[in-house]
């Protein structure tokens, strides 16, 4: 069984000479401070984007910005920046902190308000942009792959905020990341309250059985992630049939493989679930070919700098 670690960890190589993108100028690490009245902090009021970026190249930044500006959209959250300016602003940010390979926060609060829960009391809201390093697994499971529980904690119901919204409240996620750090293992599944699975804690799920590739749907639940698109048109290239249905952990126990997919994550292989072991319990033969065409797409499919 492997051991849990903390969590994701934020690793800053370049920590004194950090240069963060604050609102149009950049600042230190020291300097990058917003209000303790904004209510990005008073109230998870806000959102972003987490991007790899990949020999220079800022794997798929468009879609990113897009996603970020729908979600902006759906808060009612507005900024002065039309989306090319934020797509430049965010290449200005990796240039100038020369990083050949590493992962972006793009985060837009609501701003300072008052104490009371009205985001019509915030008038400036703060884009801020770090570019640094991120470690979310150790490199060995991706050869040799995950086991994961399944969590008490059911995901957050669409019909309350859209799953497609990648909010500053994260409490939902970091709950089922709890559990999974009690039961020693890396990663967990959510379920919604119905029993279907829906993703996990920050990753979206994937399992192939008798040579179909099953996902759940994004009405469901599921952030539609960057990375789950990708993955989905290299399968279909590959001649691999793509289903999004609902699925129970019955297909997910039954399953021939099994991987998790995100940003940070990549394309993760999975080997248990709940102690029951997927396949042959090692990461399937598709499930590693998908992992290394992704890997070639990431370096030539975006934004060079």
């Amino acid at each position: 069984m492997q051991t849990a670690s903390s969590g994701s960890a934020v690793k800053d190589p370049q920590e004194n000479e950090m240069q963060i993108w604050f609102n149009g100028e950049f600042v230190t690490r020291e300097n990058a401070k917003v209000s303790v009245f904004d209510h990005g902090l008073l109230y998870g009021d806000g959102c972003f984007e987490g991007i790899r970026i990949y020999n220079r190249n800022i794997f798929r930044l468009k879609e990113h910005i897009e996603r970020l500006y729908d979600s902006m959209k759906y808060l009612m959250l507005t900024v002065k920046l039309s989306q090319q300016e934020m797509v430049d602003a965010t290449i200005e940010a990796c240039a100038k902190n020369n990083l050949d390979n590493g992962y972006i926060r793009l985060l837009v609060t609501r701003g300072e308000g008052t104490l009371g829960i009205s985001p019509f009391t915030c008038n400036d809201p703060n884009v801020i942009i770090i570019v640094s390093d991120i470690s979310l697994y150790p490199k060995e499971y991706y050869t040799k792959g995950l086991d994961i529980i399944t969590a008490a904690t059911r995901r957050n119901s669409p019909a309350a905020v859209s799953p497609r919204v990648k909010s500053l409240n994260y409490l939902n996620n970091i709950l089922a990341k709890i559990e999974a750090k009690n039961a020693n293992v890396l990663e967990a599944l959510m379920l919604d309250n119905n029993g279907y699975i829906v993703e996990c804690t920050a990753d979206n799920f994937f399992l192939l059985k008798n040579g179909v590739l099953y996902t759940p749907p994004t009405y469901q639940g599921a952030l539609r992630g960057v990375t789950r698109d990708a993955v989905i048109e290299l399968a279909k290239e590959s001649g691999i049939e793509v289903r999004e249905e609902r699925l129970t952990l019955y297909e997910a126990y039954t399953a021939d493989e099994s991987f998790l997919t995100g940003t940070a994550a990549e394309v993760m292989p999975l080997i248990s679930i709940d102690a029951r072991p997927i396949g042959n319990g090692k990461p399937g033969e598709i499930t590693m070919e998908l992992n290394r065409k992704f890997r070639e797409l990431t370096v030539k499919d975006g934004e060079k700098f």
